[in-house]
């Protein structure tokens, strides 16, 4: 995900909104509880962006390391948190000695990676034996927007899953794809985010601003797509769906 923005938007600003908002919520508390973290643990953040929850992971005790890919997530952590280890490091070689990690965090992270096998390879080496991972990942074919042009909505998914996001379907081969890097599946739970308000599904999908990108880039007719984008606007019965999946493993 670049530094600069997030379709449209400065990168830092939404995923400090996606972090706090009712989507996150659903499911990132898990993530940390699966996590049984206890003091004197060593815990990595994969993809750690500006830091929004490295804070929790420290209140339970424990060294906490972030590690991102992008110098401004860096940079940008470090300021907020600057009792902490913050790494820049690439998720498919991760800057840590092998076996040296109890607790493993990457949300919403192997969707954008280039090799989300070779990633999780290098998260299986880091690993102490017995040691624990919480994987969360979208699965973006699963986004239904509900409105009378069932044909739009379906187009606007098959443009978010082909030219969006790099890896789309991942959630759903989140459990697949640790198994066959070594690691052990313990659980596999699916999380469905609804979105109910359009002002708070859009904080999360963008709406107008990936619906003028669909109808620049060719993939949307605008004489289908506005008109579409303004009765989601102005809907009292808005509704958006997009199922979350999180995976417990083991080393």
């Amino acid at each position: 995900m670049p530094s600069q923005s997030v379709v449209g938007e400065p990168a830092i600003a939404y995923l400090d909104r996606a972090a706090a908002s009712a989507a996150g919520r659903a499911y990132k508390p898990d993530l940390v509880a699966a996590l049984a973290v206890a003091p004197g643990h060593t815990v990595v953040d994969v993809g750690c962006g500006p830091g929004a929850d490295l804070e929790s992971l420290a209140a339970l005790g424990a060294q906490v390391i972030g590690i991102d890919h992008d110098p401004a997530m860096v940079a940008e952590a470090r300021r907020r948190h600057p009792g902490l280890s913050i790494w820049l490091g690439d998720a498919h070689a991760l800057p840590l000695a092998t076996g040296s990690v109890d607790r493993l965090r990457a949300d919403r992270v192997l969707q954008h990676v280039r090799d989300p096998a070779q990633a999780l390879a290098s998260m299986r080496r880091v690993l102490r034996a017995g040691g624990v991972a919480a994987l969360a990942d979208p699965d973006w074919d699963t986004l239904a927007i509900d409105d009378e042009d069932l044909a739009t909505s379906r187009a606007y998914t098959r443009y978010v899953t082909q030219e969006v996001i790099r890896n789309a379907v991942m959630g759903r081969q989140l459990a697949r794809l640790a198994h066959d890097a070594g690691l052990v599946v313990r659980s596999v739970r699916p999380t469905a985010v609804c979105f109910t308000d359009y002002t708070a599904g859009d904080e999360i999908l963008r709406l107008p601003a990936v619906t003028g990108r669909a109808v620049a880039d060719g993939h949307l007719a605008a004489s289908s797509a506005m008109p579409w984008l303004g009765r989601l606007a102005t809907s009292p019965t808005f509704l958006a769906t997009v199922t979350v999946y999180t995976v417990i493993v083991s080393a």
